[in-house]
C-alpha cells in the first residue's frame, strides 16, 4: 500500500506563491510517474504536470503557462509543485497522484484512471 499526504495549500492573494509537497509513506515512489490534479468546486477533476520517474521530463496543462514548477525527490520519497503568479481560477483542492507507469507517455495518459494512488487533497484558495 502507499499512502501520499499532500501539504502547503492555503490562502494568497492574486499574484502570490504557494509551494505544495507530497509525501509518500508505505512504499517508494522512485519507480513511478507522479502528477498533481486539481478540482474546483463544481468542475471535474483536471491534470495539471506530472513527471517522470527520475524527474527528468515533466509534463504541464496549457492554463500552467510556465506559472507551475513540479519536481521530485526521490531520496526523500516526496514530489513538489511550485506555483507562482497564482490567480483566482487557480482555486481548487488539489491532489497529488501515482502514474501506473514510470514514464510520461503524453497528453493521451493524464486521465485519472491512469493513476492508481491518490492523496487526500490540500485546499488552495487565490483571493482576488
Amino acid at each position: 500500500q502507499v499512502q501520499l499526504v499532500e501539504s502547503g495549500g492555503g490562502l494568497v492573494q492574486t499574484g502570490g506563491s504557494l509551494r505544495l509537497s507530497c509525501a509518500a509513506s508505505g512504499r517508494t515512489l522512485s519507480s513511478y510517474a507522479l502528477a498533481w490534479f486539481r478540482q474546483a468546486p463544481g468542475k471535474e477533476r483536471e491534470f495539471v504536470a506530472e513527471i517522470g520517474w527520475n524527474g527528468r521530463s515533466t509534463s504541464y496543462a496549457d492554463f500552467v503557462k510556465g506559472r507551475f514548477t513540479i519536481s521530485r525527490d526521490n531520496a526523500e520519497n516526496t514530489m513538489r509543485l511550485q506555483m507562482n503568479s497564482l490567480e483566482p481560477e487557480d482555486t481548487a483542492v488539489y491532489y497529488c497522484a501515482r502514474k501506473r507507469t514510470p514514464f510520461i507517455t503524453g497528453s493521451s495518459y493524464r486521465r485519472a484512471v491512469d493513476h492508481d494512488y491518490w492523496g487526500q487533497g490540500t485546499q488552495v484558495t487565490v483571493a482576488s
